[in-house]
Order: structure tokens, then sequence, then C-alpha cells
């Protein structure tokens, strides 16, 4: 990884493309030759029924040289609102990834990862908590890790808006669950800002089960297993509220950490 992006001054940066790539178990292996060949970065953005939060997302994006990988698996017109940005904004490598059935956010992610073709990919949430600086911030510490995520719970982490009482005490006794069941000695595993050495996530996709919001956590745990370095960073970040996290998605969450952890014949 560069100390810095790519000049966004080339005509490499102009590209635009949309994708109907269907989803299978194993994910396929995706070779998309159209994503300007400089492209040093990568950041998916898992978009289910996101056409209320999306626009503004991009308008926040002031500026930005690498791709950007939209993964769009829901009911809404997300897609091709998607779409008409990517027509307007050529400032922006953007990528539009349709898939006509739920993946679920960890299967979005997975997309939308496989599909990268840059050295360092990373993923973010369409509400905006977390700015595009950020996330280029977090890029910038790839040089000496593997990957580099989030933090919302370690001194020097700013939350210019908090979440409720309620669901800090949720995230704290998830973390504890976590600590518990994966040894991972992270703060925060949930905070939607991540990102990784290509070679890092190639190396342990094909072991992920996890489709669900569980996804952070399995990832996590398959790379320090394997052996690759993840640093949590304290980062800016602000609750935009309306989370697509319900309380039958916690269920399912849970259900399915037992499972990762639990599961026989699995690496």
């Amino acid at each position: 990884m560069p100390d810095r992006l790519p000049d966004p001054g080339k005509p490499s940066a102009i590209f635009k493309t949309t994708f109907r790539i269907p989803f299978r178990e194993p994910l396929p292996t995706l070779r998309i030759m159209t994503t300007p060949a400089d492209t040093t970065c990568s950041i998916v953005i898992p978009a289910y029924n996101e056409e209320q939060r999306i626009s503004p997302l991009f308008d926040a994006i002031r500026q930005f040289d690498g791709e950007l990988i939209v993964v769009c698996d829901g009911t809404d017109n997300t897609a091709d609102i998607v779409d008409r940005i990517a027509a307007r904004r050529q400032d922006l490598t953007i990528r539009c990834l349709r898939f006509d059935h739920r993946l679920g956010k960890g299967g979005g992610v997975m997309a939308g990862l496989q599909a990268a073709v840059s050295d360092c990919v990373g993923y973010f949430d369409a509400d905006g908590s977390t700015s595009i600086d950020e996330m280029k911030r977090l890029f910038l510490t790839l040089p000496t890790v593997d990957g580099a995520i989030g933090s919302r719970w370690i001194p020097g982490a700013d939350l210019k808006v908090r979440q409720s009482v309620l669901r800090q005490l949720e995230s704290r006794a998830f973390n504890l669950l976590i600590r518990i069941l994966f040894g991972l000695d992270y703060h925060d595993t949930q905070c939607g800002a991540k990102v990784f050495k290509k070679s890092a996530i190639d190396a342990i996709l094909p072991m992920m089960i996890s489709r669900g919001f569980e996804f952070d956590v399995e990832l996590l745990w398959r790379l320090r297993r394997a052996g690759f370095t993840v640093d949590e960073v304290p980062i800016e970040w602000q609750n935009k509220g309306d989370s697509h996290v319900r309380k039958r998605d916690m269920i399912r969450m849970l259900a399915g950490l037992f499972a990762v952890r639990f599961s026989s014949g699995r690496p």
C-alpha cells in the first residue's frame, strides 16, 4: 500500500460499470477486468434496501482515488440510484453488483471483497457513520499490518453522536461474549469500518461460514488463526440511527457465532 492513493487526475479514475453476478456457495473467483489497472484500494459498501441513505453517503464523498463497490441485494431502487450516481460522479470509480436474492450482511461483504482486484480492500456501512476520510486513514496503516479495524471503544476514539445507552450496554455484553468464545481481545468487532490486505482476505475467505451480522467476528477470528496481524485503531464515528440490526437478527447472530465456534469438520 503506497503512502498516497493514485492521482485522481489520471484517466483510469473515471470508469463506471454495473455487474450482475450470480452468488453461489462457495463464492466463485471473479476476475473483473474493467477496474483501472492502477487502482490500489477498494471499498465494499453492502447496501441492502438503502435507497434513502445511499445518495447522502456519496454526497459526503468529496474525493476518493480507489474504487467503491456497492453490493445491492435488496428489493428497492438502491441499485438504480447507484447507477445514476455513477453516471453523474465522473470523479469516482463506482461499481454496482446486483443480486436478485438476499445475501445477508456477511454474504454481501464477501461478494464485494471477492470482486475487488486491488491490493488493499475494506468495507464500511452505507449509513455514513464512518467517513471516507477515516477509511483513508485506516488504509494508511496497511504497510505495517495485514488489517486495521476502526474502534469506538478505545482511547482516542471520537464519537460525534453516540448510540443509546441500551445499545451501548448490548455492545459491551456482546464484546464480552466474543472474548469468551473466540479469545479475541478487540474492544469493538462490530464497527463498520475495516481494511485489509487482499492477500490476507483471499487466504481465509474459503473458510468462512457466516453470512449474517456475525461475519465480522468470524473474519477476525479466521485471520488471527491464520497468523495475520490486525490492529484496532480509534476512529471518528457518529451514530446515524435506523440500524438494520433487529432483535431477531441478534438471535441469529448469536446462533451463528456458536455454529462457527463449535462446528465440526471446519478449519
